[in-house]
């Protein structure tokens, strides 16, 4: 294979990369965020939905957990088939706040399992991602749980 002479091999403009709005550290920080819309998991992926005490997944998430992923009707916290139950309905945000430590220390306990957290309290239960997503900081640091953008 023939090489071409070094003055012949195009030379990248510098100015082309100062323009560029990004480095090497902004991609290899990037996080996966969970989907919007969850229609199918992996083996290894747990869907991580908001449910209410007495796990009636009748609604939203719930619903979805319930139908495609393995809810059990009448279990409102915890892993249920391919999905986790954290309770928002029962008060305000600090009642939720046990239930979500709980989970964070559940998914350091099993890496082997990827948590794809749904936008937990948003829906029905009426809380805004601003009041539930403080509550996910540690969770930031946790390698298998996926959380919603900007949370």
């Amino acid at each position: 294979m023939a090489s071409m002479p070094s003055e012949a091999m195009p030379m990248p403009d510098a100015m082309a990369y100062e323009d560029m709005n990004f480095s090497i550290s902004d991609i290899m920080e990037q996080k996966r965020t969970t989907p919007e819309f969850i229609t199918s998991l992996e083996p290894n992926e747990i869907f991580v939905f908001g449910s209410n005490l007495r796990g009636m997944h009748g609604g939203g998430a719930a619903y979805i957990a319930y139908r495609k992923f393995g809810a059990i009707m009448g279990q409102g916290v915890g892993l249920q088939g391919q999905s986790y139950g954290i309770p928002t309905m029962q008060g305000g945000v600090d009642t939720i706040r046990p239930y979500v430590d709980e989970f964070i220390e559940f998914a350091k306990q099993h890496p082997e399992l990827t948590f794809l957290v749904t936008r937990i309290g948003c829906g029905i239960a009426g809380f805004t991602d601003d009041e539930i997503s403080p509550l996910f900081a540690e969770a930031h640091g946790v390698e298998n749980i996926v959380l919603p953008p900007n949370w």
